[in-house]
């Protein structure tokens, strides 16, 4: 049930930095232009570093058909740029540039855009081809990068639980530390399988072609999960060496902290914080995150795991993680804010943007969250008063008995049978019946009991916090929205094609009429229209459309709709080839709940 409910915080949203894909800013010829002469090259720049393919471009002809370029490069060494040659002679027309590249966030992101030599001209229907990306892929990838998110938490929490709070039983702990570790192991394996086919939006097939791992290590991302494989197994070796142990010494300490530090760095330096602004203090602000992330959240279910089946647990070892992990969580505020700040860009954009609202939202729920962590210190410190307390009568005792008693602040006391313990620490004795002790035990079993309570209503505003920090990662950050932003004009003509799309979140639903003019390949006008249960206009948060054309790898192109006031609307969709596109459109009713519905949409030349 424990690492059941880890799970679930993790599986709702990663605690990293809240990660954004790279936004296309400008292209060279640019998107629609007309052009009297033939280009010799394509250039694509973006708002951050990206990592080219293979296949990053593909430049189809008037006619469809696919055009020899050289293998795409970066433009003047320019990481954040893509570059391609084109043929000496194209001919007239217009020509459709599909592209797909890897974001520093180690995602793919890919789009397409047209041009015309001489003057525009229709294009044809495509040949059917492999589609844009395939979903099992991209569903397995995402379900490995979560779980070695789990691991990261459960491996490095337990074991600094462990080293630093030290519980009575340490050995209760050893199965949590072994499965963190093999799920870590397991899950960085099925990332590095799987990396070839996520980038190039294939099929599994293609993680088993002889050229795909080799491939894999020469990026950066699989670089960063050799490395942690590497790491791994020196992690194996110094957890066996430490096994037995229940007291560690710096060495130990120092070896064990230099290990998580080097497996944070393996997501950090793969991630959104190794490029754009500010990226050696956001690599060292996304480590200390993630560290942060995986001593409270791992500890958390460490001290779960003891309070239910440890019976002889004192108040010393919870003492100790309530003052660690309330510098957890002061760790992941400082860092938080920083990391928003680096995406937000502008405190207009905290209004004005999605990312921006949600981030106020985000706020709220950690504000939350550190009371709740208050309410469990209020319960740790009434045990370890009560543990003060069931103590002194027995020191009373075991010093009349002739036992060794040292006096003094901070000193400690031995009984008889070897137990000491110190202001807030210590080992418990079994009691001697008086109504002294009966009295301490009863007040400690009330107080283990609350503990109980509070951690796992903490846990439960935890998982509010990462359901909020998911909305996060998968919205633009306002500083890169507003360097790739467009003007958008509504557009009010009835159009060609309407699309009217039903959603539903929970009990609530509606539908979104969506009307696009004239429906037809090159620029489209939108305007989404959205309706209540009543059929009444409706207002919601946000809405985002996007549109793929599977049969001939292009997309999804978002179509950037703007809140009109009443519809949402842009003048600026360019769908470049005629055919089944599909429609994504995501709904969002509140700060937690959205949805999204796809349909298809034919556009004609």
């Amino acid at each position: 049930m424990l690492l059941g409910s880890l799970l679930v915080l993790l599986l709702l949203g990663t605690a990293g930095t809240a990660s954004a894909h790279a936004a296309l800013e400008s292209t060279d010829p640019a998107d629609g232009s007309v052009l009297k002469s033939a280009p010799r090259t394509v250039t694509l720049t973006f708002s951050e570093s990206v990592a080219l393919l293979d296949d990053s471009f593909r430049v189809y002809d008037p006619d469809n058909r696919r055009v020899k370029t050289s293998s795409a490069h970066h433009a003047k060494d320019a990481g954040d740029t893509a570059s391609v040659t084109l043929p000496a002679k194209l001919g007239t027309g217009t020509f459709t540039v599909a592209w797909r590249v890897v974001s520093a966030d180690s995602h793919p992101v890919s789009g397409a855009f047209t041009f015309s030599i001489g003057k525009p001209s229709a294009t044809t229907t495509p040949v059917t081809t492999a589609p844009t990306e395939d979903p099992l892929t991209g569903s397995l990838y995402d379900i490995a990068r979560y779980f070695a998110y789990i691991a990261a938490a459960l491996l490095i929490g337990t074991a600094t639980f462990v080293a630093l709070c030290r519980p009575p039983n340490p050995s209760i702990l050893n199965k949590p530390v072994r499965m963190g570790w093999w799920t870590l192991l397991a899950a960085t394996v099925a990332l590095l399988i799987l990396r070839a086919p996520y980038e190039a939006g294939t099929g599994l097939a293609t993680a088993f072609e002889p050229s795909a791992i080799p491939k894999t290590l020469t990026s950066r991302p699989g670089l960063a999960l050799a490395a942690r494989l590497l790491l791994l197994a020196a992690t194996a070796s110094f957890l066996l060496r430490l096994r037995g142990r229940e007291r560690f010494g710096r060495v130990a300490l120092g070896t064990g902290a230099a290990l998580a530090v080097g497996l944070a760095l393996t997501w950090a330096s793969a991630e959104h914080a190794s490029a754009g602004i500010q990226v050696p203090v956001a690599m060292t602000s996304a480590v200390l995150h993630l560290l942060a992330m995986s001593v409270w959240l791992g500890g958390l279910t460490a001290l779960l795991t003891v309070l239910y089946r440890s019976s002889d647990l004192d108040a010393a070892p919870v003492a100790r993680f309530s003052r660690l992990a309330f510098a957890s969580v002061t760790v992941l505020v400082v860092t938080g804010v920083y990391q928003s700040w680096r995406g937000l860009g502008s405190w207009n954009a905290l209004t004005g943007t999605s990312y921006g609202r949600i981030l106020l939202v985000k706020l709220g729920a950690v504000t939350l969250l550190l009371a709740v962590a208050g309410w469990s210190r209020q319960w740790t410190g009434r045990m370890v008063g009560a543990d003060v307390r069931l103590r002194v009568p027995e020191l009373v005792r075991a010093g009349a008995d002739g036992a060794t008693t040292s006096t003094g602040p901070g000193t400690s006391m031995s009984t008889g049978e070897g137990t000491s313990t110190g202001e807030g620490e210590g080992g418990s004795n079994p009691g001697d019946g008086s109504p002294e002790q009966d009295r301490g035990d009863g007040s400690q079993d009330r107080y283990r009991r609350g503990l109980r309570r509070s951690v796992l209503f903490e846990v439960g505003v935890g998982v509010v916090v990462l359901v909020i920090t998911t909305l996060l990662t998968n919205t633009l950050p306002g500083r890169a929205a507003a360097d790739a932003q467009q003007t958008a004009t509504p557009a009010g003509i009835p159009a060609a094609s309407v699309t009217t799309v039903p959603f539903r979140v929970g009990n609530a639903g509606g539908k979104v009429q969506i009307t696009l003019d004239p429906g037809r390949v090159g620029e489209n006008s939108v305007e989404a229209v959205v309706y209540g249960p009543d059929g009444g206009f409706a207002t919601v948060p946000e809405l985002r459309l996007s549109f793929t054309l599977p049969a001939q790898k292009i997309g999804p192109l978002d179509a950037k709709v703007k809140d009109e006031g009443g519809y949402w609307g842009t003048n600026t969709l360019n769908l470049p080839i005629a055919g089944t596109w599909t429609m994504k459109v995501t709904v969002r009713t509140s700060d937690v709940d959205q949805v999204s519905v796809s349909r298809p949409v034919r556009i004609v030349r």
